[in-house]
């Protein structure tokens, strides 16, 4: 048997050549027109910042020199987008957006505008990244139309690394601090938080003095008022007026003391939070099993919100958990370097809590959000409710 070796001899199609492969590569190409693009958009920032902050600056001794330094930053804001969006596309760089002023997001007048559009380091910054653009806009451009030229071989690599530093530039200049705008975002919040919980606590505590303490007080004026007209004429009906009397001042004074023990406890402040917090248990109308674990006292501050929110959460396992028993546990935790303390509160309700929905809950929420604390409810149907809160641990001072 003869094998068949079939040789192909050079034809039209063999003899075609390879592809012609383009001497950059995408993302070459894309570094390129970025750097050639450095020099013109640095001469409009440039022009634009100088003019901005000599004008402003020279017009800063009248009453339209600071307006007009905000409008100008808030014009380098826009001109740092740009240049944001330039790098998103042509290097490759995800720089998220920074947040909005604070007089933007809420109509706070025109001062609060003023001052947070003059001190506004977003733009500041972008003021920075403009003026130092124009002699690395020079230098790119440059180095960027030589080596199209005449060093096309070795082009993609200098594009990359004056790319790269482009990408620093973007970075370090033009990227919001994350951390520190969500913080200061968060503190704006918080301060809101605190402001109105004290303006509904305080209203509160004026109500409960006019409906309870301060009423009973009224009637007991009158009713000793009544007993001094009928002292001579009737002493009998005297007597019982003034032993009623006597009555209603006992319910003014266990009124005045609840009252007190709501703005803060006597016991708290003396003997801490495992004396307070078995005092709030025992008022509990379930059976409640406190164990509180602290080889110190944390900071008052933090020692009475602990408190108010294991108050509340009893509170409400004795009207809506319909629950046997419940447990409350405090501890420290050594999870950073100072820790936090640890609330648990649980209970063998219905379940079904929900922090949505306006409750008792999404204040308890807030209010320890407002001091960097946390705030969990885990609540099945049916099968209890626990609720962690952890707040942080500040030292007793």
């Amino acid at each position: 048997m003869t094998a068949r070796i079939q040789v192909s001899h050079p034809g039209p199609d063999n003899d075609r050549p390879p592809p012609v492969r383009p001497a950059l590569g995408a993302v070459a190409w894309k570094e390129t027109v970025h750097l050639l693009g450095n020099l013109p958009l640095a001469l409009v920032g440039f022009v634009y910042t100088v003019t901005m902050v000599a004008t402003a600056g020279g017009l800063s001794v009248t009453a339209i020199g600071l307006p007009l330094l905000a409008l100008g930053l808030l014009g380098s804001r826009q001109l740092g987008r740009v240049e944001r969006a330039r790098a998103r596309v042509l290097l490759g760089v995800r720089v998220e957006e920074p947040t909005p002023l604070p007089g933007q997001r809420r109509a706070g007048g025109f001062f609060p505008w003023l001052w947070a559009g003059v001190k506004d380091p977003v733009a500041w910054r972008t003021v920075l990244y403009e003026l130092v653009r124009l002699p690395w806009g020079v230098l790119t451009f440059t180095v960027a139309l030589v080596g199209l030229l005449v060093l096309w071989p070795v082009l993609p690599y200098v594009v990359r690394w004056l790319s790269n530093v482009d990408r620093l530039m973007v970075r370090g200049l033009l990227s919001p601090s994350d951390e520190l705008e969500r913080r200061i975002a968060e503190l704006e919040s918080d301060r809101g938080v605190v402001v109105d919980t004290a303006a509904a606590d305080m209203r509160r505590i004026e109500r409960d003095l006019h409906d309870g303490a301060q009423a009973r007080l009224v009637a007991l004026a009158m009713g000793l008022g009544l007993a001094k007209e009928k002292l001579l004429e009737d002493p009998d009906a005297a007597a019982a007026m003034v032993d009623e009397a006597h009555g209603e001042v006992k319910l003014a004074l266990q009124e005045l003391r609840d009252l007190a023990r709501g703005i803060h406890p006597a016991v708290l402040t003396d003997r801490g939070l495992d004396a307070a917090l078995s005092a709030v248990a025992s008022r509990c109308v379930v059976p409640v099993k406190v164990a509180v674990d602290l080889k110190e006292r944390p900071a008052a501050a933090i020692e009475g919100i602990a408190y108010f929110t294991v108050s509340e959460l009893l509170q409400n396992v004795s009207k809506h958990a319909g629950a046997r028993g419940a447990s409350v546990e405090v501890r420290r935790t050594s999870g950073t370097a100072s820790g936090r303390l640890l609330i648990r509160v649980s209970d063998d309700g219905r379940g079904g809590a929900d922090v949505g929905g306006g409750s008792g809950l999404a204040g308890l929420a807030e209010r320890l959000r407002a001091v960097d604390g946390v705030f969990v409810v885990d609540s099945p149907e049916g099968q209890g409710t626990v609720v962690t809160a952890e707040l942080p641990w500040r030292v007793r001072g």
